[in-house]
């Protein structure tokens, strides 16, 4: 019995859909609204993602050795550091590589080449890139380097100088915009999904006022809440899965044409490549939100307003 009602609330919908094309017509426009704004958020966080990590990866910090360090100690703190939960990479730069480097950045700077030569030595020093899994963890890795005892050798620090305590005004700064940009950009996308729901609410609700006075005659001869609600449940589903379909379509030449632009803006994230190789994981954000907005504003529209 349970299945021969499911079976008829199926069909109802689908007719209830087909007859009222037009209100059908309008509740899909306006969730194709809603499902865009949605799937704009998706791209923005996307995009605010990437830029925040490209600039994340530009920050780090360097620690340089005394010119008298022993390599094997280098390498030790290397291998030290690595261990601590906060770091992501360490790059370790020896003095020949250093100076290797340099001589290479100032290949057309004659005089200053000479002027290496003139030395009979290598000036530089070897070095490690420290790069930390989030920029407020910087702090707590340059104290340990500042702390740690296996720093001295012979008596003697082997690290001359770290050049976070340099850089920390930008780094904690960096960190404050990564932390605000990920609070900020969750109460935007709150408030812009709350309000397209109760745009679409508002709009589903027309289409069962349409529809109260066949939703009386159901109530007096004794139709069930369950199956007086089921129809509008299953149109509310149709909206969103076609709004959801649209959507999709419409948002392909959208990206196709942006893709250029934000690669230009935006370090190299390009917008249409993102939808294209992340389309699987969209399609099931878009659908399901689509037909749960949808089910759910025809539920509430039918229990608040209908007195059902």
């Amino acid at each position: 019995m349970l299945w021969v009602n499911i079976k008829r609330i199926i069909r109802t919908g689908f007719f209830n859909f087909s007859r009222n094309a037009f209100v059908s017509l309008s509740s899909i426009l306006v969730m194709i609204i809603t499902l865009s704004v949605l799937a704009s958020l998706i791209f923005i966080s996307a995009i605010l993602n990437e830029t925040l990590l490209q600039v994340k990866n530009k920050v780090d910090i360097n620690v340089y050795f005394t010119i008298a360090a022993p390599e094997a100690e280098i390498l030790s703190l290397q291998k030290t550091l690595e261990g601590l939960p906060e770091v992501s990479s360490i790059t370790y730069t020896s003095r020949e590589q250093a100076l290797e480097d340099f001589k290479l950045r100032h290949e057309n700077d004659e005089l200053t080449l000479q002027a290496i030569e003139e030395l009979g030595q290598n000036p530089l020093q070897a070095s490690l890139n420290i790069k930390a899994k989030n920029p407020s963890e910087y702090e707590g890795i340059a104290d340990f380097l500042q702390n740690k005892p296996i720093l001295s050798t012979d008596g003697s620090s082997i690290v001359e100088k770290v050049n976070y305590y340099q850089n920390k005004v930008a780094i904690d700064t960096l960190s404050r915009l990564i932390a605000t940009s990920e609070r900020l950009g969750t109460i935007i996308a709150i408030v812009l999904i709350v309000v397209s729901i109760l745009i679409t609410l508002n709009t589903v609700r027309l289409a069962i006022y349409i529809s109260r006075e066949e939703i009386s005659v159901m109530r007096l001869v004794g139709a069930s809440s369950f199956y007086v609600r089921g129809p509008f449940v299953v149109v509310g589903v149709i909206y969103g899965a076609l709004a959801g379909v649209l959507t999709l379509l419409l948002f392909y030449p959208i990206t196709y044409w942006l893709g250029g632009q934000t690669s230009t803006f935006f370090i190299n994230f390009n917008v249409f490549d993102y939808y294209t190789h992340n389309f699987g994981q969209i399609f099931l954000i878009i659908m399901f939100a689509g037909m749960i907005i949808g089910a759910i504003s025809s539920y509430i529209a039918v229990r608040k307003y209908l007195k059902v």
